[in-house]
């Protein structure tokens, strides 16, 4: 996993650490990484499928791209993210070469998103960026999931303006029952971060009322007791 970079904390504990902010890769995947396997495996079942009952339909290439990534997504789960990009092993192709090898496939599609959350876990958040635009998620999580982790990646580059944008695009997704609170309080943090506590007093006020059972609800009120006006 990418490590994550220090910040100095500052003394006042209104000011928030930039590296609160940008835990994504590594503590979203540590937390949550069956409903992250489980997003991305409904995605690979869509996309194998034919070995139950589209065989006929997706045709040789997608069953060939398919066949090839799986090597690549085994050393995913892994964390041996260069080698899934590049080199899993066994004559498999990695996910740069689905991706440029199968192009116009399912499997192709997936691989971008693959691709996406390994750079950013290496450490190269402008190829993270570049493979996560180019995805194309689709369903009720994976969308969430894009933008959350493009949130992640410019969060990574201190483009935090920009990865408050995708945080909030990543709110506004979807509705889960894990994956909204948690980019919620990302949006509530880099707005209290910024100085606007009444939006960041917003977010963290709608994780209490809508997701009381998420983990991100546990220690809520500490958060809007932070950004509540004293007096």
């Amino acid at each position: 996993m990418a490590k994550r970079k220090q910040v100095e904390k500052k003394s006042d504990e209104v000011l928030i650490d930039v590296v609160e902010v940008r835990e994504g890769a590594q503590d979203f995947v540590d937390k949550n990484r069956n409903l992250i396997l489980g997003g991305l495996g409904a995605l690979v079942l869509i996309v194998g499928g034919w070995i139950a009952y589209t065989q006929f339909i997706i045709g040789p290439k997608q069953r060939e791209a398919t066949e090839q990534m799986f090597q690549a997504q085994v050393q995913f789960e892994r964390d041996s993210f260069a080698l899934a990009l590049t080199n899993p092993g066994g004559g498999y192709s990695g996910f740069l070469d689905i991706i440029d090898g199968y192009k116009g496939t399912q499997a192709a599609n997936l691989a971008k998103y693959y691709a996406g959350v390994s750079y950013l876990n290496l450490g190269q958040y402008q190829a993270a960026i570049s493979y996560l635009k180019d995805f194309k998620a689709k369903g009720s999580v994976l969308p969430i999931m894009k933008n959350g982790v493009l949130g992640d990646a410019y969060a990574e580059e201190n483009d935090l303006a920009q990865a408050l944008s995708y945080y909030k695009k990543a709110v506004s997704a979807g509705d889960n029952e894990l994956l909204t609170p948690y980019y919620l309080k990302k949006v509530a943090m880099l707005n209290e971060r910024n100085g606007n506590l009444a939006e960041a007093l917003k977010a963290y006020q709608r994780i209490k009322d809508e997701y009381p059972t998420a983990p991100d609800a546990f220690d809520i009120d500490k958060y809007i007791t932070r950004v509540t006006p004293k007096g």
